[in-house]
């Protein structure tokens, strides 16, 4: 297949280097693809790429680097101003080792001259006490007195180490790190929603489907359904009220009008794999002109549907301008991927294989010709 003919132009990672960043000391993928695989065995690293994406998206957003922090329980316990106890993402655990001195630090991007996102270790600055109102560094005796200096393009973002000072951030997550200069300068966060190996909640999906509802994003939601049920779903909707969502079966809910039924019924009775498809679909409609991470993509899915599961994602993926990053341990993943990305012609699929070599992560990428190939042999991937 020729290049030409790909719509890799404008991607926003058409490579990846990855330096520092938790388990991964120095790892380089040299070609990517709008539709990324990244296969590999338990515990080689596969969710750390999905994460070093998602904090390249964000340019290093506070926010984003204590929710990874968050969801791996990696915290450290802290004493408030008030003598309470609380606790505290631990800003060390997000470098390789886990350790930190003033030479630590990370980089995240694309190789060549394209932006990089770095990022450092450096002494808490008297410029950002000054901005915070704290008359001096008494005011975080035995506290942490250093920062994560975020460096993107032109921009710079100081992130305190200190959990005092970083109570208020904990509080009011999308409150940007200070520069020096007082205001954030880092450029605007790229869109980026993800997608673990669990179903996404009722919640989730009808905040993605406020968004899609009466396009042609709901449209293509409806479809990824009726990969399952033969073109029996006519519609979709929301019901409910989020006011009662603090009772036990209160909230919004979603229902699925299907073809000699009488009345709706929900989405969530119809099977994990319909629930997994549904979210995905309503996830590439709202990750238009960004990132799209899906963690153990294969979870629910039929091995039979998995060629036309990746048919859709391709195709929605290139008409969304999404670039789409998954991890799989199913080689009848692997295998629909491959079958998919032979027989699109528009849209390039890389599969990327993850392994440790001598306590190192490194990538085996495979392309389009070594996939099919693959495919028709039975040659595993994984």
């Amino acid at each position: 297949m020729s290049t030409e003919s790909l719509d890799t132009k404008g991607l926003h990672l058409p490579d990846l280097v990855i330096n520092g960043f938790r388990g991964i000391e120095d790892l380089t993928v040299s070609r990517l693809g709008r539709v990324n695989l990244i296969s590999g065995r338990n515990g080689v690293g596969k969710t750390s790429l999905l994460e070093a994406v998602r904090v390249y998206a964000s340019r290093g957003h506070y926010y984003v680097l204590a929710d990874i922090l968050g969801r791996r329980d990696e915290l450290t316990r802290a004493t408030g101003e008030d003598g309470a106890e609380f606790f505290a993402p631990n800003l060390e655990c997000l470098f390789y080792g886990r350790t930190v001195s003033s030479e630590t630090h990370m980089t995240i991007g694309p190789g060549g001259h394209n932006p990089t996102l770095n990022v450092k270790v450096a002494p808490l600055s008297e410029e950002y006490l000054s901005q915070r109102d704290v008359p001096s560094h008494e005011r975080i005796l035995g506290e942490d007195s250093r920062a994560l200096m975020v460096e993107f393009q032109d921009g710079e973002q100081e992130i305190p180490f200190s959990r005092i000072l970083q109570m208020d951030r904990i509080v009011h997550p999308r409150i940007p790190g200070l520069t020096r200069s007082g205001e954030s300068d880092i450029p605007a966060e790229v869109v980026c929603e993800i997608l673990g190996p669990d179903l996404l909640s009722n919640r989730d999906i009808a905040r993605f489907w406020d968004r899609v509802a009466l396009t042609d994003g709901e449209t293509r939601s409806v479809e990824a359904l009726n990969l399952i049920f033969d073109d029996r779903v006519e519609r979709v909707a929301v019901v409910g009220d989020d006011s009662t969502s603090r009772h036990i079966f209160g909230g919004r809910r979603v229902v699925v009008r299907l073809k000699n039924e009488k009345s709706p019924v929900p989405l969530m009775s119809l099977g994990d794999g319909a629930a997994r498809l549904f979210g995905v679909a309503l996830a590439l409609a709202n990750s238009k002109d960004g990132f799209l991470l899906i963690d153990e993509v294969e979870n629910g899915i039929h091995y039979s549907l998995q060629f036309d599961f990746w048919k859709m994602v391709m195709k929605a993926a290139h008409e969304n301008n999404v670039q789409v990053f998954a991890t799989t341990h199913s080689w009848d993943c692997v295998r629909g991927f491959a079958w998919a990305a032979s027989e699109t012609e528009e849209v390039e699929g890389a599969l990327i294989r993850l392994f440790n070599k001598g306590g190192k992560v490194k990538a085996v990428e495979y392309s389009e010709r070594d996939l099919k190939i693959a495919a028709e042999q039975g040659i595993e991937l994984r």
